[in-house]
């Protein structure tokens, strides 16, 4: 059996994460918190369900918890036409269905923001499943998200490919290794402390190496 794909979205397929990153920091001012962007950005990755308390806390999130992920849906909004697919990330699917597997984008966004996604990739035709904010409970870093990628597509062995230390901690917790990208701002060293097998530096780096991957079987 081929073993199936599952491709992170945000960071790893298309360049959001610093979109995300300043859209949740005025979020936060707008309930009257000041959070570094540097802070953010070490939890982007995390989905929004945790977000919140991994920033700021547990009394943040009962206090102000709704009110923010709907700001940060809002705001994240106004920047999405910003958010552009890095170089390489359509070519990369049709790399792996080539090769005889199967294909997964793993995200946990709403179901707009993935429609979105897809569009900018033209990969409705070519990948072979898709996840959403609606196909899980709790989102990264448990691994939720990474099992119902590989449900998908009936089961069976998988590999993930991702841009955060969060995607590493998913699917090492749902029994998958994963390939690193340094593509969502996350080093070398923090991606393999995660657990990543392999980091590459761009997703042309990893097509041009694919066989020295987890993904070659």
């Amino acid at each position: 059996m081929a073993l199936t794909a599952v491709l992170d979205v945000d960071g790893t397929l298309v360049d959001s994460n610093y979109q995300h990153a300043l859209a949740w920091y005025r979020a936060f001012r707008r309930v009257g918190l000041t959070v570094p962007v540097w802070r953010i950005h070490r939890r982007i990755g995390i989905g929004g369900d945790q977000f919140v308390a991994a920033v700021c806390g547990d009394e943040v999130e009962r206090e102000h918890g709704d009110a923010l992920r709907d700001a940060h849906s809002e705001l994240y909004g106004e920047l999405i036409d910003e958010v552009a697919p890095l170089d390489g990330a359509r070519e990369l699917i049709e790399d792996l269905k080539r090769r005889g597997q199967a294909v997964v984008l793993a995200s946990s966004a709403n179901e707009d923001e993935v429609e979105h996604y897809l569009d900018l990739l033209d990969a409705r035709e070519l990948a072979d499943a898709w996840t959403t904010s609606d196909d899980v409970e709790q989102t990264k870093p448990e691994p939720d998200l990474v099992a119902a990628a590989v449900e998908k597509v009936g089961g069976g062995p998988a590999v993930m490919v991702g841009d955060s230390t969060w995607d590493c901690e998913a699917a090492a917790r749902a029994g998958l290794e994963t390939i690193g990208l340094l593509t969502g701002g996350f080093s070398q060293a923090e991606l393999r402390e995660a657990g990543a097998a392999v980091v590459f530096e761009s997703i042309a780096d990893l097509r041009d190496r694919l066989d020295t991957t987890p993904l070659a079987g």
